[in-house]
């Protein structure tokens, strides 16, 4: 048996218990700028409060129900939004399929949110999320979109904090596609002070837009942005490598053309051992083993895609309980 990333990792510093939930001042939870510095904070405390008391939260919810809109297949974002409000007492209802195909989004908005307390949607295109949050009354969360993952970045950088506690001035290398992951894994390890180096092949840069907000914020928070195309100098000292595939879904009709532009950009052995001697690795699953990552990398000690998978359904609980509770 491989052995287990999640015994190496170190708990949080402990928050008291807040008497009331925290808030969030945005409606909804659309993109990850959504959230103000102190929301992000806060929900990173209660995440830790309902991962190590979940029995206290566990009629939080009662009585509120999610929508649950999925136009791409998905695993960890579809069971751990499920399992996270039935966990905090309510329920969700599940629609898989095109949105918007039989009757126009303003139209699917104002019946959800006439029957359910939150829509959560996983969508090819952003402005989807976008039309959702404009027509409905309840709060909208973006579950994934072409452009950010914003769950996603919650739950990873809840996991490197597991890990190393304070992440001021600790650097994290994302090597691949700069795509929705490294979007928002940009933009929320920036805020927290993390150094942030992405290396992908020219012509796969993240967006322009993206990066001015990035550089930003790293303004900030005195945190160190680099984009560049050298796989080696961006992995270079840094404490937790991340990946993704390179070929997204929607994008299949690129997959031969993109297995060629990033053969240099898997993460193996000898990328991974530029990296600091306690660095980690990082997945958002589900991976491609042999084109991406080896299965050497992701199967290591190092790895903590596992825990990056379970802290989904804790940050996602943080999150409805600071949306709807």
């Amino acid at each position: 048996m491989p052995p287990s990333a999640g015994t190496s990792l170190k708990p949080v510093k402990r928050m008291p218990l807040a008497k009331t939930l925290p808030k969030i001042g945005s409606p909804d939870f659309t993109r990850d700028l959504d959230l103000s510095q102190d929301e992000l904070l806060a929900l990173l405390d209660l995440t830790q409060q309902v991962k190590s008391n979940p029995a206290r939260f566990a009629r939080a919810l009662s009585g509120r129900y999610l929508s649950l809109l999925f136009e791409k297949p998905s695993l960890r974002t579809r069971m751990t939004f499920e399992l996270a409000i039935k966990q905090l007492g309510g329920d969700a209802v599940v629609s898989v399929g095109p949105i918007g195909d039989r009757e126009p989004v303003k139209d699917v908005a104002r019946n959800l949110d006439r029957w359910t307390n939150a829509i959560v949607a996983r969508t090819f295109s952003h402005q989807t999320i976008e039309d959702l949050a404009h027509w409905s009354s309840v709060p909208v969360i973006n579950a994934l979109s072409h452009r950010y993952h914003p769950c996603q970045a919650l739950a990873d950088i809840f996991t490197l904090q597991e890990k190393f506690c304070d992440l001021r001035d600790r650097k994290l290398a994302f090597v691949g596609d700069g795509n929705n992951v490294a979007h928002s894994l940009m933009l929320t390890a920036l805020r927290m002070g993390m150094n942030f180096s992405i290396a992908t092949p020219r012509g796969y840069e993240p967006d322009a837009e993206i990066i001015a907000q990035a550089e930003a914020l790293a303004a900030v928070s005195g945190a160190q942005l680099v984009v560049n195309n050298n796989p080696v100098e961006a992995v270079q000292n840094a404490h937790a490598v991340y990946t993704d595939v390179w070929t997204s879904m929607g994008q299949e009709n690129e997959e031969s053309k993109r297995l060629s532009d990033f053969a240099e950009y898997q993460v193996n052995a000898g990328l991974f051992g530029e990296a600091s001697a306690d660095a980690v690795f990082l997945h958002c699953l589900p991976a491609k083993r042999g084109e991406e990552v080896t299965d050497e990398v992701i199967e290591c000690g190092q790895s903590v895609v596992f825990d990056q998978a379970e802290n989904r359904l804790h940050v996602q609980k943080a999150l409805l309980l600071m949306l709807i509770g």
